[in-house]
């Protein structure tokens, strides 16, 4: 007897039907599974095997065929071990028929998603939001899940998602005993406890905090350029309490991503804060960028619609920075491999922190570099022009004195800062409405012609810094672009002067400047 059940797969971030077809005919037994399956599908007909049988059924003594189709698209992981099961079972009609072989329920109706433990339990994967999506925008309408993914499920309307925890809970299901499906929830993004460090703990550093305010209201890059010790990285982990909240759409695109890679939390169900990636200088490219045999997502997807912090940045291998460069301009990566080429989201704020020199104490008041001019000169090279090119904002930190740690008084909360960003942020939106642009460093060229229009004053102070530190068109467009963002944060509609000269100051390693 042939069964027909309903399951998904990914590719990439992007859900896939599969139709799990089991053919049970006479013969030697033996269980084989075609369609372009890896390793972890090819075993589960042992996992299967057992769940059955320790679920109080008979696996079929037969000659078992397991067709995935489509059989032109790689198959991973164990999420099929479900759908399988229930094929065997309904091919066999231990399953979803009453005492005259009718059928209690329309297969069809169901989409299966689950891996299978020897006793029959159903375990939680990777991916369930995607595929949920997917299949809700392919016309399904009840997808059954393991319980461990049910928080995934709850943000997900217009489809009834069933949460079972073993094979026959499943069975049950199919057999017409009446299942509650998943109650929905409401996507809750503005809880802040516990997300980031507090700015007002943060001591001196004015001038830094300063252009972090800049680089949150506009969703610029920033580097950080001073002394060890200084406060550049508690500064860095500051960023995440001043960023806007994210919308219910952003938060939804970034659990697709963590969802896939399994670094979702199974008890929140989704991410609900701007994510904060800090990879250590040793990841590899592959980790930063996404790749590897299945063409999984890197550190850079993971950060998405977030931060991502690479402290001591000339540390990292220059091949692997050089990888920045192309998402960081155009908010996505494309991982190629031999099999297929997948496309992730990687619309991240890079914020990068470093020493002046190898020491960390050139142009230090306190404290005697001990390096060569070659030394410091070798240690600057290791970061390219194209990649500071697309760092709007070089700051230098100051040295903090022992009257400032000493200071009882707390400096402006990440609350206050947080109320200025998010009214620059509300000005932009309204500003770039319908065009799927939501802050001023990702405006496009015509954009900038149109909104970053200087006075006659403002174009000298920008022609004049053009020609002293030999800047790039490039590096010219991200000091319009952080100008824009300045005269945001002050309210106003035009970019003035002041504003100008500002953005140039951020500018520190633009050539004579280094």
């Amino acid at each position: 007897m042939l069964a027909r059940v309903n399951s998904y797969a990914l590719n990439g971030l992007e859900g896939y039907g599969v139709s799990v077809e089991v053919d049970i005919h006479p013969g030697q037994p033996r269980t084989e599974i075609v369609g372009l399956p890896d390793t972890a599908v090819k075993e589960s007909k042992e996992r299967v095997r057992a769940a059955v049988k320790n679920s109080g059924f008979d696996f079929s003594a037969q000659v078992v065929t397991v067709n995935l189709a489509p059989a032109d698209m790689r198959k991973e992981g164990p999420s099929f071990d479900l759908a399988i099961a229930l094929g065997v079972l309904v091919a066999t009609e231990q399953a979803g028929v009453d005492d005259h072989m009718v059928p209690l329920q329309t297969l069809d109706d169901y989409v299966f998603l689950g891996e299978l433990s020897l006793s029959g339990e159903v375990r939680k994967i990777n991916g369930v939001m995607p595929m949920l999506i997917a299949a809700r925008e392919q016309g399904k309408k009840k997808i059954v899940i393991p319980r461990e993914n049910a928080n995934e499920a709850k943000y997900i309307r217009g489809i009834d998602v069933y949460a079972v925890g073993t094979l026959r809970e499943a069975i049950a299901l199919l057999n017409g005993v009446e299942f509650k499906p998943i109650e929905k929830s409401d996507v809750f993004l503005n809880d802040r406890r516990g997300v980031a460090e507090d700015l007002k703990y943060v001591k001196g550093q004015y001038a830094a905090k300063r252009a972090f305010e800049i680089a949150a209201a506009g969703g610029h890059n920033i580097l950080l350029i001073g002394a060890p010790g200084g406060g550049k990285t508690m500064l860095a982990k500051c960023l995440p309490g001043i960023l806007p909240d994210m919308t219910e759409s952003e938060a939804l695109e970034t659990t697709k991503i963590h969802s896939t890679a399994g670094i979702l939390d199974p008890e929140v169900g989704i991410v609900l804060h701007r994510p904060f990636r800090s990879p250590h200088h040793t990841a590899s490219k592959i980790a930063l960028t996404g790749g590897g045999a299945n063409s999984h997502p890197g550190e850079i997807s993971f950060a998405h619609n977030g931060v991502l912090f690479l402290d001591e940045l000339p540390e990292y291998p220059r091949g692997v920075l050089e990888l920045l460069r192309q998402p960081l301009e155009d908010g996505v990566i494309t991982v190629s491999r031999a099999a297929r080429s997948v496309e992730y989201p990687a619309n991240f704020m890079l914020v990068a922190s470093m020493n002046p020199c190898p020491c960390g104490y050139y142009g230090s008041d306190t404290h005697e570099c001990t390096c060569t001019p070659a030394q410091i000169q070798k240690y600057m090279s290791k970061l390219s022009g194209p990649l500071l090119d697309r760092i709007d904002l070089h700051v230098e930190t100051d040295e903090v004195h022992y009257d400032e740690l000493n200071s009882s008084a707390d400096a402006e909360s990440s609350a206050s800062v947080r109320e200025r960003v998010n009214a620059a942020r509300a000005i932009q939106t309204e500003r770039y409405k319908g065009t799927g642009i939501h802050s001023n460093a990702k405006m496009t060229t015509a954009m900038i012609k149109k909104y970053c229009v200087l006075d006659s004053a403002g174009d000298r102070i920008l022609s004049s810094a053009f020609d002293k530190l030999g800047l790039s068109a490039r590096a010219y467009t991200r000091i319009l672009k952080v100008a824009r963002t300045i005269a945001d944060l002050d309210g106003k509609e035009t970019i003035q002067s002041s504003h100008v000269a500002e953005a140039v100051m951020y500018r520190k390693l633009d050539k004579a400047g280094k």
